[in-house]
């Protein structure tokens, strides 16, 4: 029965015009451009900060959309997609000890170090462009090691070390209250993957699909709902934060409003992976898609129609685009990096003055002085880190050939654990100044 339904989809999905067949046959193997789409992802959220931090203006892309999104928001639901893609395969596939490991990789030894270099490099470095000295640095009630404390378990629950930004009135530091905003989207990011934690323990994943598409469902009314009465309604930015709550106290707080945007866009990538092969890849609808989203940015209704057209976009470029692209972070993915130290490098290039010389060469040294330091960061920490993945793995006997096992429920084909970068580092990434 089972395979009759798949039979009857494959040509369905056939018949499509353009279809290059479905999502699960195309999006297979590492012969992808996931690697180039985070990283113009997460350039894109410097892009968007340059206006903030160089010059006090609206992120880019602001006024295009009436307020509705900026550039970096527009990245950060891009992540949630490509994670809610890639994580859901891993917690489909990975014992839940093993997919808590690879996350934990993922995500932590990168951003303490990034917490270590901000606290005490950046800081001590902006202190004494400002005072003259670093008097007073270490021994701040909010000082570096503060600072470490507060943030280490990914909420950023302490925005400032020693004061270096509270105390920046005329050096241009003010125009945001953190050193390294960036890094709030992280603690959602973490409670989407215990999410998928759960279903999988559940057996959801596995046997219940339509549960994962119902989540979908909800979300998406709490997103829609708004958007239909206002056009360019602006989502999760008029949020008031009046209703936050805690979790786990070393988490921070989670805002309802955020949650479900964010959350939304992850469900959308986890229903593109549980329904794959139902999926099709068509050429004229990433075309379309495309169109979908820019009109829906600029005339408006981008929460009814942008964000579902957005991951399909997504999604088709990461499997259309030539070869070239391909090779872009194929090996050596500079994301991650990019996002959690893009904010500071901004910070500190504000700190010397250079956005005097106007805003594309500030920008130009920031993507610059970024990408340098994402780079050092993933050869000596992030990938080194990934390498311990598999540590305490038991070996086991050979199997056949994943062609040759049999296919998971709904899937056409099996597919080998990490083919398609499910446990390749993603950049958790987001936008938000305040």
């Amino acid at each position: 029965m089972r395979g009759a339904v798949i039979t009857r989809t494959r040509l369905a999905i056939g018949r499509i015009p353009w279809s290059h067949g479905s999502v699960a046959e195309c999006f297979k193997g590492r012969n992808n451009s996931l690697g180039f789409i985070r990283l113009c992802l997460a350039s894109a959220v410097v892009v968007s900060h340059a206006s903030v931090l160089g010059f006090g203006d609206k992120e880019f892309g602001h006024w295009f959309s009436h307020g509705q999104t900026d550039l970096g928001k527009i990245s950060v639901y891009g992540f949630f997609v490509l994670s809610g893609i890639l994580v859901t395969r891993s917690g489909n596939r990975l014992p839940l000890g093993r997919y808590l490991w690879h996350r934990a990789l993922r995500l932590l030894p990168g951003l303490w170090v990034c917490l270590a270099v901000t606290a005490f490099v950046i800081a001590p470095f902006l202190y004494w462009r400002q005072q003259g000295s670093l008097d007073g640095f270490w021994g701040h009630a909010r000082g570096p090691l503060d600072y470490m404390e507060s943030n280490w378990a990914i909420a950023p629950r302490q925005n400032d070390v020693s004061g270096v930004i509270a105390h920046s009135a005329g050096s241009g530091l003010a125009h945001s209250p953190s050193i390294d905003a960036a890094l709030w989207s992280l603690r959602y990011e973490v409670l989407c993957y215990f999410g998928v934690a759960l279903l999988a323990v559940t057996g959801v994943l596995a046997r219940a699909r339509r549960v994962v598409l119902l989540v979908a469902v909800v979300l998406g009314f709490f997103v829609i709902n708004p958007a239909l009465a206002t056009p360019h309604w602006a989502g999760f930015s008029d949020s008031s934060y009046a209703t936050s709550f805690e979790i786990f106290p070393v988490m921070g707080k989670f805002d309802p409003d955020v949650l479900i945007y964010l959350g939304f866009a992850f469900a959308i990538g986890a229903v593109i992976e549980m329904y794959r092969e139902r999926i099709p890849v068509s050429d004229p609808l990433g075309v379309l898609s495309a169109l979908v989203i820019l009109g829906s940015i600029h005339y408006g209704y981008f929460f009814v129609v942008g964000i579902p057209a957005f991951a399909y976009l997504l999604l088709w470029l990461a499997i259309r685009l030539p070869g070239p692209f391909r090779r872009i972070g194929a090996r050596n993915d500079l994301s991650y990096g990019v996002y959690i130290y893009g904010f500071a490098i901004q910070q500190s290039l504000t700190a010397v003055g250079f956005a005097r010389w106007g805003f594309w060469p500030y920008l130009a040294m920031s993507l610059a002085g970024t990408l340098a330091v994402a780079a050092v960061s993933w050869h000596l920490i992030e990938k080194p880190a990934m390498r311990l993945k598999d540590i305490g793995r038991k070996r086991s006997a050979p199997t056949a050939p994943p062609a040759a096992q049999p296919a998971p429920p709904g899937e056409t084909e099996a597919v080998p654990e990490s083919s398609s970068g499910e446990d390749r580092p993603l950049a958790d990434s987001g936008s938000r100044v305040g």
